[in-house]
């Protein structure tokens, strides 16, 4: 993306105290990987916001950062909205440019230029590769329409693209298939670079979040040699490539039922070289046979992936159990704000959850060093603890003995909504000898 298409819609940052940001800034230049395009900017609770590239920046540098600072001083990769642009950057902007080029193109046509016409122009818009991807309130004006290939090459030339789509709202499929519109272009497949990890997509067809960045960093940083992975929601491999490629699973069983994502799944395999240690499942995952297999079990679907709870426990190893990584959008009563990028990880017990504590002495934090405020604590904490009866239940169900579950972990994503947040639950499940 460019530095004026991510200023609509974020762009990943490390977060870290003030009398650290000359260190931080220094080291992120000499790795090339601090993001020029925007300011360095200070956050509401005071802590500092460095913008990073998101392709380029990778655990290896977070980990170096945090092991050059105190312990327990603020170092964590996070998603800001609204980034600041550098001066460099406000140089007539593609926006700037663009709305300057619609006006001649109007005049053209004997209309003048008015605040409807202005409210018509993109919001908001995805660059990948030579393609962009126009936000769905967008040239919806009866005279953009009657403009026909003129407009698109216009607004192509504006932002430096030779492809064109706009979105619509997902689709209320079984599949949650994008609706997006091919305005310029033979086709709509295009291919994106994060944490050194290759996806190719066909962006008319399948979607790839760039929210979810830090739960890829997350699952990349896991330790995972040796390990039988299932990835219950494959998709195009947001989850299962981190795994194959950086977390060095021996070996990955990618479920996947949208035939569209699956083509594109099979392809990104073969790009970063992993297809020899992944199987592809293909159709309704509640219908696999497989069985008795997994170490750990990945349950990316949103807004909840309860329906695979039961496939999870079936394919957990009988004899060792294993480690569940469950995500969901969890609604808490309306607070203060929180940035994803963090994790929190759960006190043993509800007294010590109630009193704000972290293995008897830390203060819960959000990105940035915030208090989580309670609403939200008392939102994931009841969720989590529901969740683990649940799958502790169907474990002792389905094997016909006792199974000890741990909540080790809930990782804060990003704000889906307003007081919506997607987190990952990370449980523990053991059999009891």
């Amino acid at each position: 993306m460019e530095a004026e298409d991510l200023n609509f819609c974020g762009t990943a940052a490390l977060i870290t105290e003030p009398q650290f940001t000359q260190l931080f800034r220094n080291y992120l230049e000499r790795e090339e990987v601090l993001d020029s395009r925007f300011r360095v900017q200070k956050l509401p609770d005071d802590a500092m916001a460095l913008p990073v590239l998101g392709e380029s920046f990778q655990e290896h540098h977070l980990q170096h950062l945090k092991e050059s600072i105190p312990p327990g001083r603020i170092c964590a990769l996070t998603w800001i909205q609204n980034p600041v642009p550098s001066k460099s950057a406000k140089v007539r902007s593609p926006i700037q440019k663009l709305r300057e080029e619609l006006e001649t193109l109007v005049s053209g046509c004997g209309v003048a230029w008015s605040k409807e016409l202005e409210k018509d122009l993109p919001t908001s818009w995805q660059r990948h590769g030579d393609l962009v991807l126009l936000s769905e309130d967008s040239f919806r004006g009866m005279l953009w329409e009657g403009m026909g290939q003129k407009l698109w090459e216009t607004v192509a030339d504006a932002l430096g693209a030779k492809r064109l789509a706009r979105r619509g709202r997902v689709q209320s499929d079984a599949f949650r298939s994008p609706t997006v519109t091919l305005l310029l272009g033979e086709d709509g497949w295009v291919e994106q670079v994060d944490n050194g990890i290759r996806y190719r997509f066909d962006v008319t067809r399948c979607m790839l979040s760039p929210g979810n960045i830090t739960e890829k960093l997350r699952i990349a940083s896991l330790r995972c040699t040796g390990e039988v992975v299932v990835d219950l929601y494959a998709g195009i491999g947001y989850f299962t490539l981190p795994y194959l490629v950086h977390a060095g699973a021996a070996f990955l069983h990618a479920c996947e039922w949208n035939p569209h994502a699956v083509e594109a799944l099979q392809q990104n395999l073969r790009l970063n070289g992993v297809q020899h240690r992944c199987r592809i499942h293909r159709g309704d995952n509640r219908k696999l046979e497989l069985r008795d297999v997994a170490d750990r079990v990945n349950l990316g679907l949103l807004p909840t992936s309860e329906d695979g709870w039961p496939v999870a426990c079936r394919v957990l190893r009988k004899d060792m159990g294993g480690i569940l990584h469950i995500h969901q959008n969890v609604v808490s009563f309306p607070g203060k704000a929180l940035q994803p990028g963090q994790g929190h990880q759960l006190p043993a017990s509800k007294e010590q959850m109630d009193k704000g504590v972290l293995g008897g002495k830390d203060t819960v934090l959000g990105a940035g060093g915030r208090a989580l405020c309670p609403a939200a604590q008392t939102a994931w904490r009841k969720w989590a603890e529901a969740a683990e009866t649940q799958i502790r239940k169907l474990l002792e169900q389905l094997n016909g003995k006792p199974w000890r579950t741990n909540i080790l972990h809930i990782e804060l994503v990003k704000s889906y909504a307003p007081h919506v947040h997607h987190v990952v639950l990370d449980l523990d499940c053991r059999p009891l000898l």
